[in-house]
């Protein structure tokens, strides 16, 4: 009787900790990162840039 009872306990244990696991994992890919607005590269414009000056 005490190794069903091991047993069972084990596995709820087991369970309980793959739900917080995908839980956790859902939560983390859900989640937004700040990114800023700007472009990564960028092409300069002798026109565009002769005008700001």
């Amino acid at each position: 009787m005490h190794r069903l009872f091991a047993a069972t306990l084990t596995v709820v244990a087991a369970a309980a900790l793959a739900v917080g696991a995908a839980v956790g994992v859902v939560a983390l890919l859900d989640a937004t990162p700040d990114q800023p607005n700007r472009p990564l590269v960028h092409y300069e414009d002798p026109g565009r840039d002769r005008q700001e000056q």
